[in-house]
């Protein structure tokens, strides 16, 4: 979603105003993890920050860079201004992003929310000085995005039931009720990923739509909504933001509640892309098989799939029961996908479609 050439401009000016270029560049690197490396080397200072700026309205960070601004350097009143002129700017972004909410109507008065992911570029993965980090989460890589739909929530319990009993089978049969903490709006849990892609598989006949697993650089790329901290909410995480195992603790932040079971999906605050309990609740499956690392990665944002479609699945996410670290934007899991437990769910995906 591109600025204006209005606000583009005050942006601009406000930082040329308020930094230095060395201040400007160790901003980006210590607040957005933006190496000096990936800035241009312009001979003009507003030049170059106009490159760094025009790149992250293509990657939906600019929110990110003001906050980074403000915290930097808080009492600069050019850069107040221009914070609250964003400010009652972003309600146009976000109108234009929801421009074509999509409800799936799966009958009895239930519905299908999903929330419209804007494309865009980011870098996908884990710095390696971000805390708890794994090998396995680079190298950080470069990944294009095209727009499509995400499920605002987990998939119900009465989602499921409703698709599961009432929607003709396509390859499997599936469970009306497999979960283990009961409640309609409980997300479903203990689905294994063959299950996962039949409820998809019945819902896009259903519907006549491409429902579908997300993969998983759409996942990550929903996920941070443009942020680069381990959370979308920032560098750590509690207990009053997410359902996890709150016995352990990630940074500086304090302990919190183990609550041991699910939360009504939408307990939590959403990203900036209105999505709900990305970090914690439940794992969520993606569509790609696993690899040990990003080497060879596609750069498309379609799904990486091996050669045995048995080959154990990724898993994104974290649960009630999973630690901090393991809730991060980053983190990655791998299981058997014919197997589901009560830390296991999945949101879907749907396919933007072209206009006639």
């Amino acid at each position: 979603m591109s600025l204006d050439g209005m606000m583009l401009e005050k942006i601009t000016k406000a930082i040329k105003f308020a930094f230095t270029i060395s201040e400007f560049k160790r901003m980006l690197l210590y607040k957005m993890n933006i190496p000096e490396a990936d800035i241009p080397n312009y001979p003009h200072f507003e030049k170059i920050i106009l490159a760094v700026v025009q790149k992250l309205d293509r990657q939906n960070r600019i929110h990110e860079l003001i906050d980074a601004a403000l915290i930097t350097n808080p009492e600069n009143s050019n850069l107040k201004q221009v914070a609250e002129e964003y400010k009652n700017f972003l309600p146009e972004i976000t109108a234009t992003q929801n421009s074509s909410p999509l409800k799936e109507d799966l009958g009895y008065g239930r519905t299908l929310e999903m929330v419209a992911i804007p494309g865009g570029v980011f870098r996908m993965g884990s710095p390696k000085n971000e805390k708890e980090s794994q090998e396995y989460e680079r190298p950080q890589h470069e990944v294009t995005i095209q727009p499509f739909f995400m499920g605002k929530y987990l998939i119900t319990q009465e989602q499921w039931e409703i698709v599961a009993a009432f929607l003709p089978q396509v390859n499997y049969e599936l469970n009306l009720n497999p979960s283990g903490f009961a409640g309609d709006n409980q997300p479903v849990e203990k689905v294994s990923w063959y299950e996962a892609v039949e409820f998809c598989d019945r819902l896009s006949q259903y519907s006549g739509k491409q429902y579908r697993l997300p993969s998983e650089v759409e996942w990550e790329y929903a996920c941070r909504a443009g942020k680069t901290t381990p959370f979308y909410f920032g560098e750590t995480i509690t207990t009053d933001l997410a359902n996890y195992n709150g016995a352990y603790t990630y940074s500086n932040a304090p302990k919190g509640e183990y609550r041991r079971r699910t939360t009504p999906v939408g307990s939590f605050p959403p990203n900036f892309f209105g999505l709900y309990d990305m970090h914690g609740n439940l794992w969520e499956w993606c569509a790609d098989t696993w690899h040990d690392n990003y080497q060879g990665a596609p750069k498309d944002g379609s799904p990486w799939l091996g050669n045995d479609n048995h080959q154990r699945r990724l898993l994104r996410g974290g649960s009630w029961y999973t630690p901090p670290e393991g809730c991060r934007s980053g983190y990655r899991y791998k299981y058997d996908p014919s197997q589901g437990n009560d830390r296991i769910s999945f949101r879907v995906v749907c396919d933007v479609m072209p206009k006639p």
